[in-house]
């Protein structure tokens, strides 16, 4: 688990890379239940005004929320996260996909050897999340 002492304000959290691929949007929807047809019918997702077929939001946070874990350590030191959805994951329907890339930094050291981070994740040139943050207790 990362220790308190070792952070500082500004500190930056590695930047992960996520290829989201329509696979794995069927495997969420199964997992979650959440079998909504923007998430892996391309006609249906259009038919909306969407780009194409869309990550479930919650994959979206769920990834960005890994991020923190793999960060701190020990996903029982998250003692808040939360997020707003800006944009959407649009994921083609090719072996790539959409690579979505989380990045974070130490926004501030609180009490009791908590931090709060502010997090970033971007798909396509787009911020698809925004105040997403969280708060964690070190070490």
């Amino acid at each position: 688990m990362r220790s308190y002492d070792d952070v500082a304000v500004g500190t930056r959290l590695d930047t992960v890379t996520v290829q989201v691929r329509r696979s794995d949007l069927v495997r969420y929807a199964g997992a979650s239940g959440d079998f909504n047809p923007i998430h892996w019918n391309e006609r249906t997702a259009t038919s909306v005004g969407l780009p194409d077929v869309i990550a479930h939001g919650m994959f979206t946070m769920a990834e960005a929320g890994r991020v923190v874990t793999d960060w701190v350590g020990d996903p029982g030191a998250v003692l808040d996260y939360g997020v707003r959805f800006s944009a959407p994951v649009p994921v083609p329907d090719n072996e790539d996909g959409t690579t979505l890339e989380v990045t974070g930094v130490v926004e501030a050291k609180l009490e009791d050897r908590r931090v709060a981070l502010a997090l970033e994740a971007r798909a396509l040139g787009a911020a698809v999340l925004a105040k997403a943050t969280a708060v964690v207790q070190l070490a």
